[in-house]
């Protein structure tokens, strides 16, 4: 409130007294005066913070000598001045004047919790989608936190900000001998302990891992590092080992990354508390179910909403059931309706039954997965769920992927003026030896090798495609087999096709820039990215009609050419010659320039942008929070 300005008359009626002990109770949940219990958030309380002229820190209110000692007689003295100011002609303030107000909190308080952030770390679009949407939803109004497990890339980072905080295990067994809530141990049990020859003894037997607050150094990004150096510490891949199984500890891994989230979402941090937890796949699974449980134990303790988001639901976090001692899976969490999954223990089942709200990242894949093909054994589940069930289309984030001001791809260009896009593709050619042809339809590929990404159909298709004049660039790594099988292609047509094994980001950009086509052939497709990326840098997607994939691209069918709303090729069936039929139709229309910049030019006027997505997601955070 501003000094010299009081508001109108407020009639003292029993009405107001109610309304304004209601507006009392009306404090953010988890942040409870320091003497008073945790109770329930009064939702229906109104939430825009009375007016006030009494002090409003603790120093103030001892200087005005017990002004605030009981809130309702201090609010009630408050409005009795405002009725003498305003019938006065006094325009001083007393002799107490307040302190600065604090700054608001924000009313929806989201924590993130996920694995991977783009740029920190990053092994599919789930990183793309926790860097980009965060930014989002804060211009919507949102205070959002990332969880992330202390990665070495993730803690190379992240500034530290503020001191450790550290973590408790979780509650021991009542009685003895039944299984507790929570992460009993930080160590790996024997039969779930990989090699950590890099680690000392002794840092692998530190008992208790800790939170971290900072930020990320390349945005600023409020962030909460989960440490844990006996489980997070090793370089390398941060979910499989050489021989491309699970660490043997990712149970214990992410089951602490669920219990981190669940104590912050009950209070744990004193300087800030969620309205939401949003966990991100199976990593996440435990969150949802911990904070049930742990509410149990306190009833009266503000619960934040909690929604779970499906990236993938092929993942699923399955382990075996002798984890559940270590891991604190009791059995009122271990049951058909719960995480237990054929006598295993499924992470994702998890976050499946105990949030309350469930999204995933296209509408067309939350039909898909309500079904058996799509469902990976939990259809029925999600049948049972569907309620819930929402599928919010990704987005692309404009800071990293426009093809105007991508560093990786200079000059740039846009749908009005092309060139930059012809030259985009011969320095691709130049950098791959491929041959420098810029009437040859480039195909790209910027995937994960494998058989759910469709990639095994593409030794099947290259001989045609290089017999008709095209060429073909493949930037992924994956499935051995199909890493072989390309391989040997590529050796049999040295300058017209090209695979580079691994994932390079800023080659990403390159091809993504310089092809004319994008290939996305999959079984499967949540959402899907690429083929976002491709429409937004004019490259023509080709894709199978699944998932978000069919939600985004709209066939060259001749009724789309006429009324000018196709932008790529859609095939239904997985199969060689169904993709071979889309490629055919795809090198038909190359050779007609001016229907392709037709194609070309609407599909980089389509416009997925995050705060679209943004917008979805806060509609459900603020239905979950008045509910």
């Amino acid at each position: 409130m501003s000094r010299g300005r009081y508001p109108k008359r407020l009639p003292l009626c029993l009405q107001d007294r109610r309304r304004l002990r209601g507006r009392l109770r009306a404090s953010p949940p988890c942040e409870p005066p320091p003497s008073a219990p945790v109770t329930e958030h009064d939702a229906s309380a109104p939430t825009t913070p009375l007016p006030t002229l009494m002090p409003t820190d603790t120093a103030d209110a001892a200087q005005a000598g017990g002004w605030a000692k009981d809130p309702l007689i201090a609010a009630l003295h408050q409005m009795e001045l405002q009725r003498a100011l305003a019938q006065s002609s006094v325009t001083a303030l007393p002799a107490h004047p307040p302190a600065p107000a604090a700054p608001r909190m924000a009313s929806t308080r989201v924590l993130f919790v996920c694995a991977e952030v783009f740029p920190l770390l990053k092994t599919g679009g789930l990183a793309d989608v926790c860097a980009a949407l965060p930014r989002a939803l804060d211009q919507e109004g949102a205070d959002v936190r990332l969880l992330l497990p202390a990665f070495p890339s993730m803690v190379a980072g992240v500034t530290p900000e503020d001191a450790p905080m550290s973590l408790p295990l979780g509650h021991p067994p009542t009685p003895p001998g039944s299984i507790g809530i929570g992460p009993q141990t930080a160590t790996p049990p024997a039969w779930g302990r990989p090699p950590l020859p890099s680690l000392s003894a002794d840092v692998r037997a530190q008992a208790t891992p800790w939170l971290q607050r900072g930020r990320m150094k390349h945005n600023g990004q409020l962030v909460y590092l989960l440490h844990a150096p006996a489980l997070f510490g090793r370089e390398g891949h941060p979910y499989v080992d050489a021989q491309g199984q699970a660490w043997a500890d990712a149970p214990l891994q992410f089951a602490w990354l669920g219990w981190a989230a669940a104590l912050i979402g009950l209070g744990h941090d004193p300087q800030w508390c969620p309205t939401v937890v949003h966990g991100h796949d199976w990593h996440s699974g435990l969150a949802a179910p911990y904070l049930h449980l742990l509410h149990q134990k306190q009833p009266h303790s503000a619960r934040p909403t909690t929604v779970f988001t499906i990236h993938n639901l092929a993942y699923q976090g399955v382990c075996s059931s002798q984890w559940r001692e270590p891991l604190g899976i009791p059995d009122a969490l271990f049951h058909l309706n719960g995480l237990e999954f054929h006598h295993q223990l499924s992470f994702i089942k998890g976050g499946l039954c105990y949030s309350d709200y469930l999204t995933t990242v296209s509408p067309r894949y939350a039909q898909e997965i309500t079904q058996e093909e799509q469902g990976c054994g939990l259809d029925g589940v999600l049948r049972h769920r569907q309620d819930r069930l929402e599928g919010i289309l990704n987005g692309v984030d404009e800071q990293v992927w426009h093809p105007a001001h991508d560093a990786h791809v200079q000059p740039g260009y846009d749908r009005h003026h092309l060139l930059g896009k012809s030259l985009a593709k011969a320095r691709v050619q130049a950098e791959l030896g491929l041959e420098p042809r810029p009437n040859a339809l480039l195909c790209v590929v910027v995937s994960r090798l494998t058989e759910q990404k469709g990639l095994h159909l593409l030794p099947d298709i290259i001989h045609e495609l290089v017999q008709r004049g095209g060429q073909l660039a493949v930037l992924g790594s994956g499935d051995a087999a199909i890493e072989s099988d390309l391989s040997a292609c590529a050796q049999q047509h040295p300058t017209q096709m090209a695979l580079r094994l691994g994932y390079d980001e800023a080659l990403a950009h390159r091809l993504i820039a310089g092809g004319d086509v994008i290939l996305v052939p999959s079984r499967f497709e949540p959402c899907g990215l690429t083929q976002l990326y491709g429409l937004r840098y004019g490259t023509l997607p080709l894709v199978r009609a699944v998932g978000g994939l069919a939600d985004t691209v709209t066939d060259c069918s001749l009724e789309h050419l006429a009324d000018g709303t196709a932008t790529g090729f859609v095939f239904q069936q997985l199969h060689a010659q169904d993709l071979l039929a889309a490629l055919r139709r795809a090198l038909v229309l190359w050779r007609r320039p001016s229907e392709w910049q037709t194609v070309q030019r609407q599909g980089m006027t389509q416009r997925h942008d995050w705060q679209q997505a943004a917008r979805a997601y806060m509609r459900l955070y603020r239905h979950g929070q008045g509910s």
